[in-house]
């Protein structure tokens, strides 16, 4: 592990209680962290390698306030971004979901929409019976845009942002206490 680039972000800090979220009524080590400062550290993350080792430096100007040690502070960080990795492992889990209720859907509606229109077009001789035949086809096949959509697309996005929340999660943090 000595051998890994190794990146740290640092933050300056007057107080630890700015790192978080000051409406959160939690215990200290369940609470999140501050909203921007959650997007600044995954902002920061994203512009380095995958292959770099990330690491979080906290300067803090005066002495923690009562029952926050520095061991208190790093896991309450680490735990927050392990909660945000569970949640959007939880979001991906739910979208999988979604995209298989909705292909076995679109499925069953390009079925019916495929034998519609071959009764369609074999039953009638109106002028126009190919048209609405196909128009059956294709509303068949449109049906299975928004399942191709999440399976092909939509997932890879939260993907990362699980693996970034991992990552995030495993960092070395660091607390420099000026006295």
């Amino acid at each position: 592990m000595a051998d890994e680039p190794r990146t740290f972000l640092e933050l300056r800090v007057n107080r630890v209680q700015q790192m978080f979220n000051s409406m959160d009524p939690a215990p200290f080590r369940e609470r999140d962290l501050d909203p921007q400062a959650v997007g600044y550290i995954v902002d920061w993350a994203t512009q380095h390698s995958r292959s770099r080792v990330l690491g979080l430096r906290i300067q803090v100007a005066g002495p923690p306030a009562e029952g926050e040690t520095t061991e208190a502070i790093v896991a309450a960080v680490r735990a927050n971004f392990a909660r945000m990795e569970r949640a959007s492992q939880l979001d991906l889990r739910r979208l999988f979901r979604t995209g298989r209720v909705s292909l076995c859907i679109g499925l069953a509606f390009l079925s019916l929409a495929i034998i519609g229109a071959e009764h369609i077009a074999s039953t009638t001789s109106l002028r126009y019976a190919g048209l609405i035949s196909e128009s059956f086809a294709i509303g068949g096949w449109v049906a299975l845009w928004r399942p191709l959509e999440i399976f092909l697309y939509d997932w890879w996005p939260i993907a990362e942002r699980v693996r970034m929340y991992r990552r995030l999660a495993s960092m070395n943090v660091v607390i420099e206490v000026e006295r």
